[in-house]
C-alpha cells in the first residue's frame, strides 16, 4: 500500500510539474524534426529522379550523335575509297600512256637508226659501185661535162 501511495504521489508531482506536457512537447519536436528529414529526403529523391531523367536524355542524345558520327565516317570512308580507285585508274592510264609513248619513241628511233644505217650502207655500196665502174678517164669526162654545163 505504501508503494501505491508513493506511486500516486510521484504521478501527482509529475502532473503538477507538467511533465506529460514537456514529454509531449519533446515528442512533437522530435516528430517535427523527423518530418523535416522526410521532406528533405523526398525533395532529394525528386532531384535525383530529375537528374536521372536528364542524364538518360543526354545518353540517348550521345548515342544518336555517335550513330550519326559513325554514319558520316562510313560515308567519308566510301568517298575516300572511291577517290583512291579513281586516282589509281588515272595513274594507271597515265603510266600506260607514258609507256606507250616511250615504246612509240623507241620504235621511231629504231626506224630512224635502220634508215640511217641503210643510207650509210647504200652510200658505201654506191661508192664501191662508182669506184668499180669509174676510173680516172670516166671521172675526167664527167668533170669536163659538168664544167661545160656550168658555163
Amino acid at each position: 500500500m505504501w508503494v501505491a501511495l508513493a506511486m500516486i504521489i510521484v504521478i501527482g508531482i509529475a502532473l503538477w510539474q507538467r511533465v506529460p506536457a514537456m514529454i509531449a512537447a519533446a515528442l512533437d519536436k522530435k516528430i517535427a524534426g523527423i518530418r523535416e528529414q522526410l521532406d528533405a529526403a523526398e525533395s532529394l529523391r525528386k532531384e535525383a529522379e530529375a537528374l536521372k531523367a536528364e542524364y538518360q536524355k543526354k545518353a540517348k542524345a550521345a548515342a544518336k550523335d555517335a550513330e550519326a558520327m559513325k554514319a558520316a565516317a562510313a560515308e567519308e570512308a566510301k568517298q575516300i575509297v572511291a577517290k583512291a580507285k579513281a586516282d589509281a585508274s588515272a595513274l594507271i592510264a597515265r603510266r600506260t600512256k607514258t609507256a606507250e609513248d616511250k615504246i612509240a619513241a623507241a620504235e621511231r628511233a629504231a626506224v630512224a637508226e635502220v634508215r640511217a644505217r641503210a643510207a650509210s650502207v647504200a652510200a658505201t655500196a654506191a661508192a664501191q659501185l662508182i669506184a668499180k665502174g669509174h676510173d680516172g678517164k670516166a671521172d675526167k669526162a664527167l668533170v669536163d661535162q659538168t664544167i661545160t654545163t656550168l658555163n
